[in-house]
């Protein structure tokens, strides 16, 4: 069973998320939240397994939430919730912590399925999503091309390969497909990557390669 929070300033979205979700035996809608500073308490009083969580939000908004509940519980999982599919908030949310977004006029059956892979440890990221987060990096030029941390040797050439095709927004089957592996495979080196380099999920990993030079925005 996974419990959920929502988390939203308008009462009219909480009720039809509500409604959605109770319906499903696998989730337990166990609060809810209207405005960032309630969200973080709900949070750490309920323990969700799952947020989902507006990104403006009055007193505190979305993203500042995200920040502290995943700096609360490293476990929690946060979904923003946003009106427009390339919010201009969206990249900082996910550098904030957030596994994935998600339109709020979303039809049902794909609010349900996003509760679902996020439930299952897996990001929700879009492929125009990781490709705003790539054009924020083309946009803000670096001043030195950065270091990256030690923690990178310890992938294989494999692992790297991977982690290059993470970061231009390949889902697991594109990456078998790209490198003529099994889609198990493919997870596997996936989850290996994440476990080595100590991140969350393929959102953090796209951050990440980016952020330390692995990969450069603009390269093929």
């Amino acid at each position: 069973m996974t419990d959920l929070l929502i988390a939203d300033d308008q009462a009219l979205v909480r009720v039809g998320l509500r409604k959605i979700l109770d319906n499903e035996p696998d989730i337990n809608v166990v609060g809810e939240a209207g405005n960032g500073q309630d969200a973080v308490a709900a949070a750490r009083q309920l323990e969700p397994d799952i947020i989902l969580m507006d990104i403006r939000m009055p007193v505190l908004d979305g993203i500042e939430a995200t920040r502290r509940i995943v700096g609360d519980r490293p476990a929690a999982r946060v979904v923003i919730l946003t009106t427009f599919g390339l919010d201009t908030y969206v990249y900082e949310a996910l550098r904030a912590g957030a596994s994935g977004f998600m339109l709020k006029d979303a039809p049902p059956e794909e609010i349900t399925a996003a509760v679902r892979i996020v439930a299952r440890g897996e990001a929700l990221l879009a492929p125009a999503i990781t490709r705003a987060v790539i054009e924020e990096f083309t946009r803000t030029p670096a001043a030195a091309t950065p270091v990256p941390p030690s923690a990178v040797s310890e992938l294989t050439p494999r692992e790297r390969e991977v982690l290059d095709l993470l970061a231009r927004g390949l889902s697991n089957p594109e990456i078998r497909q790209q490198l003529v592996i099994s889609e198990a495979t493919a997870k596997t080196h996936v989850a290996r990557i994440l476990q080595k380099l100590d991140l969350r999920d393929r959102v953090q990993a796209v951050i990440y390669a980016y952020e330390t030079g692995l990969v450069r925005a603009g390269n093929k």
